[in-house]
């Protein structure tokens, strides 16, 4: 099993590859996830934030800060029960739970870790 630090690492790698897109070429994204392009600023506003979380995620792996890595378990869990939320209300649609499998994954994994190496 890998460390809580790596699972924290990948996660802010796939934050910032996230960022990427979202930022360069949101619609390619969005489109392959059969949701409609956009041309307002404000997907690229989020892609923004999203980058600026992933290197939170990446400069707290690098200082192994365990503590951070534990508070970052149930934010990223929350993540499927909003997700979960919108497309109940139909205010997006079933494929954005993709995304939120993988925070809960990630998530997951981050608690598997921390639990094996001893950290609640």
């Amino acid at each position: 099993m890998t460390s809580p630090a790596q699972t924290v690492r990948v996660f802010g790698g796939y934050l910032i590859a996230l960022a990427a897109v979202l930022i360069v070429a949101p619609n390619l994204l969005l489109e392959a996830f059969g949701m409609a392009p956009v041309t307002d600023v404000w997907i690229r506003v989020t892609g923004m934030l999203v980058g600026f979380l992933g290197v939170y995620y990446l400069r707290a792996a690098k200082a192994g800060l365990t503590e951070f890595f534990a508070w970052t378990v149930s934010v990223r869990l929350s993540v499927f029960l909003f997700f979960s939320a919108f497309v109940l209300l139909k205010l997006a649609p079933p494929v954005l739970l993709v995304f939120a499998i993988v925070d809960a994954a990630a998530a997951i994994w981050t608690r598997q870790c921390l639990k094996s190496s001893g950290v609640n």
